[in-house]
This record gives C-alpha cells, structure tokens and sequence, in this order.
C-alpha cells in the first residue's frame, strides 16, 4: 500500500484533545471567573451555606468523644477542688466558732468584772459599711473620700479601718461624702499601746504610706522589732484593742535622748474599695450615760405620779 494512502490520525481511544497547556489556562481562567464571580455577586454563597450547614452535624460528631473526655477530666477536677474547700471550710468554721465561743466567754467575763469593780459598760461603737469614692488630688495628703455623710450621721473624727486595721479618722463631713485624713498623712496622730510591754504612746504619719513613726520614746524603752501596736482607747475617739502597726526598725542612737522608731502601718492603704466606719467612742459613751439618764429620771417621774395618784385617790 502506497504510504500517502496511509491514515495517520490515532483512533478514537488514543484521542487527547486539547494540549496540557491548553487545558490549564482554561482552569485558570474559570477559576479566576469564579472567583470574581463570586466576590462581586456572591454566587457561591448559599452552597457556601448549605455546606456549613450539613457539615455542622459532622463537625459536633467528631469533636463529641474529646469534648467527653475534657469535660469528664475537668469534672473531676473540679470535684477534687470542691472537696477539698468544703473540708478546708469547715476547718475555718470550726475554728471561727471556737473564736466565736471564746470571743463570748471574755465578753462575759469581762461584763463580770466590770460588775464587780463598779465600771461603766463599755459601749459597742456603732459601725457602718462606705465605699471609697476617689482619693485626694493633691500628692502631698493622704486623704481619701467615701459616700457617707451627714445624713448617715457621720461625725467629725469618726474612727475609719478595714479588716487590717485603723486606717485613719474623717476629718470633714459633707452632706451625702465625707473627707478621712489616713495615718500616713502628715498631720495624722493616733495614741498606741505596745501589746508586749502595755507601754503607751504616740504614732505619727510620714507622708509615706508606707511607714509610720513612734516618736518620743526613750532610747531605753523595751521597744523590740516586730512589736504590735493597738489602739489604747486613751483618746476617746478610737476604740480599744484594734491594730494599728508593727514596730519595723529601732534606732536607739536618735537625737535629744529618744529613739528613732519606724512602723509599719497594720492595714494598707492602696486598692481601698470599701471601709468600715465607726462612731467615735467618747460619742457612743455619751449617748449611752444620756439614755440611761433618760431612763432613770422617766423611771423617777413615773414613780412620782403613781405615788401622787396613791396619795389622791386615798379616803380622807
């Protein structure tokens, strides 16, 4: 057979079509269509949908046994921890009610012996809870301001402390706010009493909120680092008994024969949100002798006029 008679196509089976190259500008045009397609006109966007949506049951399917698991581990640990508080709160509620028990027990015998030596009651300081609005601006004060005043019957020198201990007195008294002068202030006083060696005397403010001083006392006084001091109670504005500092370093080479003794104020300062603020003793003490002499002069008039009435209604 003459080779220009030959059929030299591929058949049917070996057929490529279009070149690779051909085929792949082709793609990359469709999927560049598609893509702007697809940005300008959302077309894409419901099957986006749809898929989502049918794949969310497989998704929570899959992540089903390691959700299991986290949250079994996580409750038993937490139940471990919640254990574990329960039996470390019932430790403290024991111990706080053997506190309590005992706390009742001094009472009475305190109310005891006042009995016995003829003394007057002591008077339980009325207290009230105030929030911190801001401090003082001025960074040579140490001062703050709370949200109660003259309408909650705050009085001038009301004693103001936190669970720590004393923080200062309310100087100034507004409306609905009042001022409090902190111990760190400069101007700031307050009357201790050493709780080793019960010896009596007098903290100053520094200016620094951290630090205090006690000042006059002798370079031979029993003053030890560490020591705590109270509140003595001499002043009649604070109440007995409450923290005040702890004795940081003594210097017994000070000036004019008295020691230079730093402190450590009892209750900080910084972060204050709420305060406890108390009446001033000598004001509840007052206002208790006011009442019970109140009391007994409506006790003595009303026996006057039973006694009047008696003596009238008798037969003459």
């Amino acid at each position: 057979m003459p080779l220009g008679t030959l059929d030299r196509n591929p058949p049917p089976f070996f057929h490529q079509g279009p070149s690779a190259l051909s085929r792949l500008l082709l793609a990359a045009a469709l999927a560049i269509f598609l893509m702007a397609a697809d940005h300008r006109f959302a077309l894409i966007q419901p099957l986006r949908n749809g898929l989502a949506t049918a794949l969310v049951p497989v998704v929570q399917a899959v992540g089903l046994p390691v959700e299991l698991a986290a949250g079994s581990a996580d409750y038993v640990g937490g139940l471990r921890q919640a254990l574990a508080r329960n039996e470390a709160l019932q430790h403290q509620l024991t111990a706080q009610a053997e506190q309590a028990t005992r706390a009742d027990r001094l009472a009475q015998e305190n109310a005891q012996l006042r009995a016995l030596l003829d003394l007057r009651p002591a008077v339980p300081p009325h207290s009230q809870v105030a929030e911190v609005l801001y401090e003082a601006p001025d960074p040579y004060v140490h001062k703050i301001f709370i949200d109660r005043g003259t309408r909650q019957g705050v009085v001038a020198g009301a004693p103001v402390m936190n669970e720590h201990g004393i923080l200062g007195q309310v100087t100034r008294t507004y409306l609905l706010s009042s001022e409090v002068t902190l111990l760190a202030d400069r101007d700031a006083t307050i009357p201790v009493l050493n709780a080793r060696t019960q010896h009596r005397s007098a903290a100053f403010g520094t200016g620094d909120e951290a630090q205090m001083e006690l000042r006059f006392v002798a370079t031979n006084d029993d003053v030890k680092p560490g020591d705590l001091l109270l509140t003595s109670g001499i002043d009649g504005l604070y109440p007995a008994g409450v923290p005040v500092a702890k004795v940081n370093s003594v210097n017994r080479q000070g000036e004019g024969g008295f020691a230079h003794i730093s402190l450590t104020p009892a209750a900080k300062t910084g972060g204050l949100r709420f305060v406890l603020l108390l009446g001033p003793v000598n004001t509840q003490a007052d206002t208790a002798v006011a009442a019970a002499v109140a009391a007994a002069s409506a006790a003595a008039s009303a026996a006057s006029a039973a006694s009047a009435n008696e003596f009238g209604s008798a037969p003459k």
